[in-house]
């Protein structure tokens, strides 16, 4: 069963940038999806970005330019890294940041994935 663990989280003032990464564990199959969703008090959980295991992209319309996802995968698909650079930050991306798997092409619609981590907090102030 995979296993996700976000790290990198933190806080930074308006305009600078972090790197979320997700260390995965457990085989993730050839048609691997992973994904970042974000969660801000109040607020419904939603999808940030996504990337499938042809290196297709998606992302939510307002980080589009801002953030990249990237992933870094064992030849065995054991073991794997997703990444979330995130730069250009601005106050209303204070959220907890969550890693998530599935398989399938790329999307960030929250019900087609199906292993979440446990969350990774960031908060950006003005």
């Amino acid at each position: 069963q995979v296993q996700l663990q976000e790290s990198g989280g933190g806080s930074v003032q308006s305009g600078g940038s972090l790197r979320l990464s997700c260390a995965v564990s457990g085989y993730i199959y050839s048609s691997y999806l992973m994904g970042w969703f974000r969660q801000a008090p109040g607020k419904e959980r939603e999808g940030v970005a996504a990337i499938d295991s042809d290196g297709t992209t998606v992302y939510t319309e307002g980080v589009k330019g801002r953030f990249t996802i990237s992933i870094d995968t064992a030849q065995n698909l054991l073991k794997a890294t997703v990444y979330l650079q995130m730069n250009s930050l601005k106050p209303e991306d204070t959220a907890m940041y969550y890693c998530a798997a599935s398989r399938g092409i790329a999307t960030i619609a929250l019900d087609e994935f199906r292993t979440w981590g446990q969350g990774t907090q960031v908060t950006v102030s003005s």
